[in-house]
């Protein structure tokens, strides 16, 4: 296999070392993304390099190997190649205790990440900082590329009144940051020490995924292809509805729809609005698990023209729009399961539900979230690493 024109900060670690790793015992954060560019897997390389001891795997939602379904609690375990031990940090807690900690002297971070704010690695990342912060440990990110570039920016702020594990820490819906940036934002807001980001090499923030040269992994069983995360920052929104976000179909976050919608009306519908990029299929389908499993679903497939000019959040405000006017009463927004709505842990605050039940505007709300993106998109390159 040829040598991709971006090397992630995986195989810089183990082509260059770090010092600051030299003799210690490490846990690694990692899943099934973290491999190099022959698809070898980072637990399995890291724990063969003799520069340093890998003493515990910790492993965030979907589990170290990526076998867990979305929102399946994942037990620790012993992980069968390597026989190390396994904390998980999607079970009884989220974050690293001090007992999961003892006799380590860092935390290493390698997981592809999926750029959005909602995403639970990057609360993982949040977290996992937090507890080598509070014992000392040096912590370490091992970077990769942003999948949909480092220059797009969109939606709203976080309101910390509505932080969650959907939603850690008051950035946009789509950051345009690699996990080291972040990281090292982070740090700065938090108080902190600042991490080790292992850097990349090769990568321009301009670049699309495949632009890089490394193999594309699914970071989560419903992210299977670059087409679903392309649409995920906004599809997801659906997940705080009754509607179906096509969970349990081979095109999850790109079909949308419910059994009572007509999709040659809901496709009229959004063709009416203009919106920049993408074009609307209408279509039928039928989940084989998730909401509306097993009942045959009226809606749309998303089809991305031009992604440089897509724009997922605001689609997805279009989109619970418009299947809503035309839900009439079978619409409702989903309840959360500690309580108040799963819209407004998703949406980073309740403008949009609230919006919404008022009769605003979707593009008077996208106009509001555009002003936000705009500041923190200004104020996020401080934290850049990597030039366009």
């Amino acid at each position: 296999m040829n040598q991709p024109r971006v090397q992630s900060g995986l195989e810089v670690l183990l082509a260059e070392g770090l010092p600051a790793l030299d003799g210690k015992r490490i846990g690694l954060i990692t899943n099934h993304t973290g491999i190099d560019h022959r698809l070898r897997s980072g637990i399995d390389l890291l724990h063969a390099d003799d520069r340093f001891t890998v003493a515990a795997l910790f492993g965030p939602e979907h589990g170290v190997r990526g076998q867990a379904q979305a929102g399946v609690v994942v037990n620790s375990t012993t992980e069968a190649h390597t026989g190390l031990p396994v904390h998980s940090l999607y079970g009884d807690t989220r974050s690293p205790t001090a007992e999961m900690l003892d006799g380590l002297d860092a935390l290493v971070y390698d997981i592809q990440d999926v750029p959005v704010r909602y995403a639970t690695y990057i609360s993982t990342l949040a977290l996992a900082q937090e507890a080598a912060a509070d014992l000392g440990l040096t912590f370490v990110v091992c970077d990769r590329p942003n999948p949909l570039t480092g220059v797009h920016v969109e939606g709203n702020l976080l309101n910390p009144s509505f932080a969650s594990f959907v939603g850690v820490h008051p950035i946009t819906t789509r950051h345009g940051l690699t996990a080291g940036e972040l990281a090292i934002l982070f740090a700065a807001d938090n108080g902190w020490p600042e991490p080790i980001v292992v850097p990349m090499r090769g990568w321009r923030r301009s670049m699309w995924f495949e632009e890089t040269g490394l193999p594309w992994v699914l970071p989560s069983p419903n992210l299977p292809t670059i087409d679903s995360l392309l649409v995920y920052p906004g599809a997801c929104l659906i997940e705080g509805t009754n509607l179906s976000e096509g969970r349990g179909t081979t095109r999850p976050f790109e079909l949308i729809g419910a059994p009572w919608l007509d999709p040659f009306a809901l496709v009229k519908e959004l063709d009416g609005r203009g919106l920049p990029g993408v074009g609307f299929r209408a279509t039928s389908f039928e989940p084989t698990f998730s909401k509306h499993a097993g009942t045959p679903c009226g809606g749309i497939q998303i089809h991305v023209f031009d992604r440089d000019a897509f724009r997922p959040v605001a689609t997805g405000v279009h989109l619970i729009d418009a299947c809503r006017t035309l839900s009439g009463d079978a619409f409702e927004w989903r309840a959360d399961v500690v309580g108040g709505y799963a819209i407004d842990l998703l949406a980073g605050s309740d403008a949009l539900r609230v919006g919404l039940d008022a009769g605003a505007s979707p593009n008077a709300i996208i106009e509001r979230w555009d002003e936000e993106a705009t500041r923190f998109a200004e104020r996020a390159k401080a934290f850049w690493r990597y030039e366009v």
